[in-house]
């Protein structure tokens, strides 16, 4: 078994997830993880699939075809299985605020400067019901080394938040 990551980005409309369920179907493929949204108005897909290294082959040369066809943007690319994750422990980190910019990049360098990853990142701004105010929110599961001391990692994290002005989680995931 091989696996690929395949992105693909296009105008939002009914289908397109079928579509590309579809040609993994027909080539015999599994979709192993996958994170599909709108995002204005495009819909992006993110997905891993596996399978054989063949039918690997005729997926890129399908979507390049799907792509060609529907406006589509996509990026085909062959990977591996993930390493270096043994040991560490899953966290969820939530953050709250007010939307500014900065707010992503802020939070990254907090966890990138003490060598924690983040597997996962979500982000959505919403109008506050009666104010109209934006409000940003974000959730994301970081990957905890083992040599990184919990409550130590927590209190620098709310420090670094209550001087933002960032309304904030930490929990085991």
């Amino acid at each position: 078994m091989t696996r690929a990551v395949v992105t693909t980005i296009g105008r939002d409309r009914p289908g397109l997830v079928n579509d590309l369920a579809k040609l993994a179907h027909d080539l015999k493929l599994s979709i192993e993880d996958s994170r599909m949204t709108v995002l204005g108005g495009e819909f992006a897909v993110l997905m891993s699939v596996s399978g054989g290294g063949l039918a690997l082959s005729r997926l890129e040369e399908k979507l390049a075809q799907l792509a060609e066809a529907n406006g589509l943007a996509y990026l085909f690319r062959r990977t591996s299985d993930r390493e270096g994750v043994e040991g560490c422990l899953p966290y969820t980190v939530s953050v709250t605020a007010m939307d500014h910019p900065g707010i992503v990049y802020a939070v990254a360098s907090f966890f990138s400067s003490r060598s924690i990853n983040i597997h996962n990142l979500d982000t959505v701004t919403e109008r506050a019901p009666h104010t109209g105010t934006p409000l940003f929110s974000m959730v994301m599961e970081i990957e905890v080394p083992p040599t990184v001391r919990i409550a130590e990692l927590r209190d620098a994290f709310f420090y670094f938040c209550d001087d933002r002005d960032l309304d904030a989680e930490f929990r085991p995931a």
